[in-house]
């Protein structure tokens, strides 16, 4: 009697993988109206937001909004259109609130700008990380010699964290018990802080300068 090979059972239906999930405009809006989208961290809704820029593009515009999306470095947010003044046209409620910053805060994304710039100049890694230390040194030379090493260090991360909620940097996980902290800076602060803005960085630091000076010159007039 001749035996037939075994024939390898087919693989149940339940183990076979997923499909992945499918995003109709609804589902790439929403998230944008959220926030920012990046490629790195959801890469399926990266492509469908690739795939629906155009309904997403005419969607948004409904709403005063206009979709910035950079390919190359891999994020997507909304903005709200710059509308042309006409008293005879009602004006738009403003969908993406803006949000004030403090003096600290801008000199602080100044720094960070001014080194993404000179990171990518380098030609190295595309993610550039800093640890606290290395944030503290940026603003250190601003500051008054002497001042408060343990208030520097709070008052860094006081800045930082309103950094991170605004979304131009990101915190990382430590990788061993103890690691200082380390942080991201996203690429999406380029967006935010143009190469015209950049060219002018010098004398807009001397004006930092010259306000973080004015503290210590008027306790000394006292």
């Amino acid at each position: 009697m001749n035996e037939h090979p075994t024939e390898e059972p087919l693989a149940a239906a339940d183990d076979a993988a997923p499909p992945p999930p499918q995003y109709d405009l609804t589902a790439v809006v929403v998230p944008l109206l959220k926030g920012v989208i990046y490629r790195e961290e959801d890469t399926t809704l990266w492509a469908a937001l690739l795939q629906l820029q155009s309904r997403v593009r005419d969607y948004t515009a409904v709403l005063g909004l206009s979709l910035v999306l950079d390919e190359a470095e891999g994020y997507a947010f909304l903005q709200s259109k710059t509308a042309v003044e006409d008293d005879d046209s009602p004006k738009l409620p403003r969908l993406v609130r803006r949000q004030p910053l403090t003096f600290h805060v801008s000199l602080l994304l100044a720094l960070l700008r001014k080194k993404l710039a000179e990171f990518d100049a380098s030609g190295g890694d595309t993610r550039l990380i800093l640890s606290r230390d290395a944030v503290v040194e940026l603003i250190r030379v601003f500051l008054p010699a002497g001042s408060n090493e343990s208030r520097l260090i709070d008052n860094v991360e006081t800045h930082l964290n309103k950094v991170i909620d605004l979304g131009f940097v990101r915190r990382l996980k430590p990788q061993t018990a103890g690691q200082e902290p380390m942080f991201e800076v996203r690429r999406i602060l380029k967006a935010f802080v143009d190469a015209q803005w950049l060219a002018d960085f010098d004398q807009r630091l001397a004006a930092y300068q010259a306000q973080l000076a004015q503290p210590e010159q008027e306790q000394e007039q006292e």
